[in-house]
């Protein structure tokens, strides 16, 4: 998602980009941040890794309708350039890197796991050891073995069971060298996908589905990153469930691994009398925060504000940067969904993801710092946050847009010779890593 490109100072690219952001109040939070405190960028296996064949992604980018616009094809070919992305990590200056496994990799077909892939896997975290990064690790970021889907996906009965002997496979071939981990990333999206895209694409995705299905030769093809509304009940129970069973299984094979699950979480803003805010946060991450309650830490992917009032969301102010989407840029709201995250676990708080779509990379280098110091006044005030992880390190396959809309990256790719180059925004971002402070 996200992309760099040429190195430049990064005191000098953040005075050269600081009009791009609307001027806000400065913020008190100044100095350091904690020892230990995890500087790091995100990737996601289907997104960059490429050819994930056997998944059930894949089967819907490559069946009449679609609507996951290009298919992933190569990606941007890190299942064999994963040591280049290492170095990049290194090279920007961070700490830390959170990539995931894919399942249908290291189980393609059920019951039958690939002790090549889990070697593979295991390789990278090696690696990642051997240059001084902490890897964190995504047991499952979205994507589906084929054969998982075919069943019936979240709605099998099976399904928290399929996927806990999955994480404790892979637990006790790699959770030895791993720093921290999640089970799950954005298992709550599906009640957010409403609120961000429009209303035809329900319809798409049923057509999406259903072609799947007569692809796999079945009544129902069922995938976690879009859901159809009517099974998002059952397939968050489910998730709910694996989520449990599968922490548990990954602390029985390492105790003292701290393990969470990564929301979608905005800024959830109130304005007026009888705002829906609260009644919208309890629906969009209720069950998910009480379940992180029993967890090490909460991951939170943050990248926009909503503004409730009685009667619904209501439009973000005009002016100012806007994504790709259109939707508003809004440095503080990483701290405010950071905040709320706390409040209602208790629990300390990750940055899984946090970035911007845009082919504008000033907008991005202008984020960035603008995010971190409102962080810091809420760490300053108590909250306990262990780690900022921007999305993405690489400009890779972006779920329903393809490579060249809206990347996220702090590098750019080639996509004919597969070179990753940084951006000006990453050397913003490794300054402040170097550092350890704003």
């Amino acid at each position: 998602m996200l992309d760099r490109r040429n190195f430049i100072g990064g005191t000098v690219a953040t005075t050269a980009v600081a009009a791009v952001l609307p001027a806000v109040a400065q913020p008190r939070g100044t100095g350091s941040f904690p020892k230990g405190f995890l500087w790091g960028a995100s990737t996601a296996g289907h997104q960059i890794e490429g050819n994930n064949v056997n998944s059930d992604q894949w089967l819907l980018e490559n069946v009449t309708p679609t609507i996951t616009g290009a298919r992933s094809g190569d990606a941007v070919n890190s299942f064999e350039q994963w040591p280049a992305d290492l170095d990049m990590v290194k090279q920007i200056g961070l700490n830390s890197y959170r990539f995931s496994l894919e399942w249908a990799r290291i189980e393609p077909d059920e019951g039958h796991f690939s002790l090549a892939m889990l070697d593979h896997y295991k390789r990278i975290i090696e690696a990642c050891r051997a240059r001084g990064i902490t890897p964190v690790l995504t047991f499952n970021h979205y994507t589906t073995p084929r054969w998982f889907a075919a069943q019936g996906g979240w709605l099998h009965p099976q399904s928290p069971a399929l996927f806990t002997r999955f994480c404790d496979r892979a637990a006790r071939h790699l959770a030895a060298d791993v720093g921290m981990a999640t089970t799950f990333n954005e298992p709550n999206l599906a009640k957010l996908l409403p609120l961000v895209l429009p209303p035809q694409f329900v319809g798409g995705l049923r057509a999406n589905l259903a072609a799947a299905a007569r692809a796999a030769n079945v009544p129902k093809f069922v995938v976690a990153n879009t859901v159809l509304p009517e099974d998002v009940p059952r397939v968050t129970a489910s998730m709910l469930q694996g989520h449990k069973s599968a922490r548990d299984a990954i602390k029985s094979v390492r105790p003292d691994l701290p393990v969470g699950v990564s929301l979608a979480m905005a800024d959830d803003q109130a304005v007026g009398p009888n705002s829906l805010r609260d009644s919208k946060r309890a629906e969009l991450y209720g069950e998910w925060l009480e379940a992180a309650k029993h967890d090490d830490f909460v991951g939170i992917q943050n990248y926009e504000r909503n503004i409730w009032d009685a009667k619904g969301k209501v439009a973000a102010p005009p002016g100012g940067p806007r994504n790709f989407r259109g939707a508003e840029v809004y440095p503080p709201s990483l701290a405010g969904a950071v905040r709320y995250a706390h409040q209602a676990t208790g629990v300390p708080v990750l940055i899984s993801e946090h970035g911007v779509g845009t082919n504008d990379d000033s907008v991005r280098a202008a984020l960035i710092p603008a995010a971190l110091r409102e962080l810091k006044v809420a760490m300053d005030e108590g909250v306990p946050v262990k780690g900022y992880l921007h999305w993405s390190l690489l400009d890779n396959y972006e779920w329903g847009a393809g490579f060249d809309e809206g990347r996220f990256g702090l590098c750019a790719v080639d996509r004919t010779n597969w070179k990753r180059t940084p951006k000006p925004s990453a050397a913003v971002y490794g300054a402040i890593a170097r550092r350890n402070a704003i």
